[in-house]
């Protein structure tokens, strides 16, 4: 009987623990800081649970009062704690050591979330960091986050390593090119489909082509060798004119990560 109640204790300690720190490390509230209440802490969790299932992103809103080193870096390395090198996230962090709030992107929020769009949701969440109103701020970057999501990734995309200067260039469809490119589809089609029962006179529900007796199948097998591949780089300034959210997105690398983003002072 004795061995029963140490066995028994470890497996509860066992079940509870590790359920702790399942629910730890799901946790998108990070409050070091002790900037919000519990309620508001909820209801930042509600507001980013639907972020997250239209993003396919992590996000992050953390909070601290002892941190030594520079603040993106920070907010870097914490996602990368997270979610690991290059994967979809972004987090909002409130240095209150250094009075500084940043945004950090990770993975598919890079593109999303260009200099352009970070200079202009750093410009909704500024008077409320500055009025400390630090809840106010967190929502103001989840609607930020959220819009630019949904504008979609801007047209003519591009990433610049601030480090290298090399540039990526991202190719993206707008809704005009879709609905040309649709129709386009569509008239050329009928044009074929109109050309051939013109040509062989067919009649709906009375042809049958004897595919049997015509057709034939050859198989080959054809190697491709890549010779050569080149990339070119150059250096393209930051737009920081007003107006849309379009534009390149700057990066930088840590722990071997690539990230994007910016911050301020308050």
């Amino acid at each position: 009987m004795r061995k029963v109640f140490p066995a028994l204790f470890i497996l509860i300690f066992l079940v509870f623990g590790f359920s702790s720190t399942v629910q730890a490390a799901e946790d998108p509230i990070d409050d070091q800081a002790s900037l919000f209440t519990a309620e508001q802490i909820v209801q930042l969790k509600g507001a980013i649970a639907p972020i997250e299932a239209k993003t396919k992103a992590r996000v992050f809103i953390v909070t601290n009062t002892d941190n030594e080193m520079d603040s993106k870096r920070f907010a870097d390395y914490y996602m990368l704690d997270r979610i690991g090198k290059n994967q979809n996230g972004i987090t909002f962090y409130i240095d209150m050591s250094q009075s500084k709030f940043i945004i950090s992107t990770s993975g598919n929020m890079i593109d999303y979330l260009t200099d352009k769009r970070i200079d202009q949701t750093l410009d909704a969440i500024e008077p409320s960091m500055k009025s400390g109103n630090y809840f106010e701020a967190a929502q103001s970057f989840l609607d930020k986050t959220s819009y630019y999501f949904d504008q979609g990734v801007p047209g003519g995309h591009y990433r610049v390593d601030t480090e290298t200067g090399k540039v990526t260039r991202y190719k993206t469809l707008t809704k005009t090119e879709i609905m040309i490119a649709f129709v386009a589809a569509i008239v050329l089609s009928s044009i074929f489909f109109a050309i051939n029962i013109s040509k062989y006179q067919l009649k709906f529900g009375t042809y049958k082509y004897p595919f049997k007796e015509k057709s034939s199948l050859d198989l080959t097998l054809r190697n491709d060798v890549l010779v050569n591949s080149f990339v070119t780089t150059r250096r393209i300034p930051r737009n920081n004119s007003s107006g849309g959210g379009g534009g390149g997105s700057s990066t930088n690398s840590t722990g071997g990560g690539t990230f994007g983003g910016g911050g301020r002072s308050f």
